[in-house]
């Protein structure tokens, strides 16, 4: 999906969340069973998106370290393995 897509299907719901820069392609949808709704991402997704600019071993740490590894509050968006 990209961007604005996103942001349409979240008006539509009535949702609010926040969202990781540059990993459109890897959203999946939004847990809302918390105590805030938050997006979720497929962890493979995520890695293979940011191959594009780097290794797949760069990739991989980078995603681990300062994206997966980044508390931004209770709105943090959740990573998930994927098949």
């Amino acid at each position: 999906m990209t961007r604005e897509q996103i942001q349409k299907w979240l008006e539509d719901r009535d949702l609010t969340v926040l969202l990781a820069d540059g990993l459109d392609e890897a959203f999946l949808g939004v847990d809302e069973n918390g105590e805030e709704p938050r997006a979720v991402y497929s962890v493979q997704e995520c890695i293979r998106v940011l191959s594009k600019d780097m290794s797949p071993n760069e990739a991989e740490e980078y995603f681990w370290y300062n994206t997966a590894g980044a508390y931004v509050g209770k709105q943090t968006p959740l990573f998930i393995d994927t098949p």
